[in-house]
């Protein structure tokens, strides 16, 4: 039930819903879940910790070899989660359309079509990693000329 206050007691019945309506609107947008709470105060002291961590280190400029090894350990990091997110997602797709052609046999065609398409585009982005490694390990882009 509706709680008469004084601004409700003198509204007509239609206009008594909108008014009911947008309190309870605006008591639900106050409502913040912990894990968002938790997300932004995170946000806000990596914001604030960023400028720390951009300052030169007591050396000075790193050397060229110290920017191929971590470009090189960075490079087998890329190659370790593309290809293990790849391989988890190729096999997600492939139980998924297996799944459906399972269900219902007569759009098997389609769903293999889609599934290759899928497959092909989920390569892809592993072999861009394996691109990008490649150019990390061999050309060095960060060495002075």
């Amino acid at each position: 039930m509706m709680r008469r206050t004084a601004v409700t007691r003198r509204l007509p019945h239609k206009f008594r819903f909108v008014v009911v309506t947008i309190s309870s609107v605006f008591r639900r947008i106050l409502i913040v879940s912990k894990r968002s709470v938790v997300t932004f105060v995170f946000m806000l002291i990596a914001g604030a910790a960023a400028p720390l961590y951009a300052q030169e280190p007591a050396g000075g400029v790193a050397s060229a070899t110290e920017v191929a090894k971590w470009s090189i350990i960075t490079a087998g990091f890329a190659l370790a989660f593309a290809a293990g997110l790849a391989a988890l997602a190729q096999g997600r797709a492939v139980s998924a359309a297996a799944e459906g052609i399972a269900r219902n046999p007569t759009a098997a065609g389609d769903i293999r079509g889609s599934l290759l398409l899928g497959l092909v585009l989920i390569e892809s982005l592993a072999i861009y990693v394996l691109l990008i490694s490649l150019i990390l390990f061999f050309l060095k882009p960060f060495s002075p000329a």
